[in-house]
């Protein structure tokens, strides 16, 4: 359901006030969090930043949905580094999607849980061990790349040799992230 920005400001109050931080209110509304930051700060319409909200709840409902999408995901894996031993999902949305794609191509999983903008995230230790290993960073969507970016260099801090980064919306012109090739199901930019 497409939201008015009078809409998105009240959403995104709310989600602050439940103490959500920019980084996890941008993942649950699918847009950036420096789009956060402009709603949460009141300024004129005219001064918003260059965003394009992606809703994608109708995927996001059924897991048959999302495995359906996980499979176009795993053919482009497959496509660019058959090879692949661990898929990284990013929490909160690129982890439905990692667990998919490891499930279709026979990989392990891990889980990057991303923290904020100003805080790098982390690994989780619950899941599959990274280092050494061919890595797949798996994420929903690419809007300024920074949380890609921080991923990316934890995990090579890891000592994982990443190959590629699959979105299901890259909002960007860009086709790698930090050397990395990227890919995206989908491109959404403004022209």
């Amino acid at each position: 359901m497409a939201l008015s920005i009078d809409e998105l400001r009240d959403k995104v109050a709310d989600l602050t006030m439940r103490g959500l931080n920019t980084q996890q209110i941008a993942d649950e509304l699918s847009i950036s969090q420096r789009t956060v930051i402009w709603l949460n700060s009141g300024a004129a319409e005219v001064d918003h930043p260059d965003d394009v909200r992606i809703g994608w709840r109708t995927i996001g409902v059924r897991p048959n949905r999302i495995n359906a999408i996980g499979a176009i995901m795993a053919d482009v894996v497959v496509e660019e580094c058959p090879d692949v031993d661990t898929i990284v999902g990013i929490s909160l949305n690129g982890i439905l999607f990692a667990n998919s794609i490891a499930d279709q191509i026979d990989a392990d999983i891990a889980i990057y849980r991303s923290v904020s903008d100003e805080v790098d995230g982390h690994l989780s230790n619950k899941y599959g061990n990274v280092g050494g290993r061919k890595i797949v960073i798996v994420d929903d969507l690419l809007s300024s790349g920074e949380t890609m970016r921080r991923t990316i260099s934890t995990l090579q801090k890891a000592g994982a040799e990443i190959v590629l980064c699959v979105v299901l919306v890259n909002k960007t012109e860009e086709n790698s992230v930090s050397g990395i090739p990227l890919r995206g199901l989908i491109r959404a930019i403004r022209v």
